[in-house]
């Protein structure tokens, strides 16, 4: 399916120009240092973003509240991976030739491009995590979102795509992260609080060394609760609890 035009008038083409042309007068070494950065370096940051916050949400005081802040945090992945394979039938249906094909001038900084371009399997699956990042813990999902932003803007940098196989990209891994959020929690959190119960494996849900003592029986424990509750980072209440 021949969807979107791909004239030198289309906005989308000359935004691929001047984005790419970039590449043009940058030396050889930064080209591949952002292809290789383009094509694994952030996917592999996302993925190390995803076990920095998992191990954080952890710490969660009592076990309900690691429970669905965890369910949250393996929930980005598996987004992910589904945005993914919904843009499997995408990429079928709309049949975009990559931009170096049909545009003469376009720099490519990666070989072995040979499938469709629309969407950008790399912008939604980055999307996906950083948006369900932001689900699960709002400073860990603003630094994935942007780690996401980057993303996109190498793949544009590189050749591989137009920006709209981007935005597509971004919108597909959000529309797929939020809109199945509800359904993942539901089933996510009884899992991963079963699994914090367990001798063996509840180390992965919760850190039990963090769990809260009990407050004294004397008239400042209201006190010394409602303070430690207003200390809280409210940037760290995670969306999903």
């Amino acid at each position: 399916m021949a969807g979107l035009d791909e004239s030198g008038s289309n906005p989308d083409v000359g935004l691929l120009y001047d984005i790419n042309g970039l590449a043009k007068d940058t030396p050889s070494w930064f080209d591949s240092a952002a292809a290789f950065v383009g094509e694994y370096g952030l996917l592999l940051a996302l993925v190390l973003l995803v076990v920095w916050c998992w191990w954080g949400q952890r710490k969660r005081g009592t076990l309900d509240d690691a429970a669905s802040s965890v369910a949250a945090v393996v929930w980005a992945p598996l987004a992910a991976g589904i945005a993914v394979l919904v843009n499997v039938p995408i990429r079928g249906f709309v049949e975009r030739p990559r931009p170096f094909r049909l545009h003469r001038g376009v720099e490519l900084l990666v070989d072995g491009k040979n499938d469709y371009s629309f969407v950008s399997d790399h912008a939604t699956l980055a999307m996906a995590i950083g948006a369900g990042l932001f689900v699960a813990n709002r400073k860990f999902g603003i630094v994935g979102l942007c780690l996401a932003a980057v993303e996109g803007f190498l793949r544009v940098f590189m050749g591989v795509h137009y920006p709209t196989d981007v935005v597509g990209g971004f919108a597909l891994g959000t529309a797929v992260t939020l809109l199945l959020s509800p359904l993942a929690m539901a089933l996510l959190t009884p899992l991963t609080k079963m699994i914090g119960r367990s001798g063996r494996m509840g180390w992965l849900v919760w850190d039990r060394k963090v769990a809260p003592v009990a407050a004294p029986l004397s008239g400042t424990a209201t006190t010394t609760q409602a303070a430690g509750a207003a200390s809280v980072d409210p940037d760290e209440r995670d969306l999903a609890a």
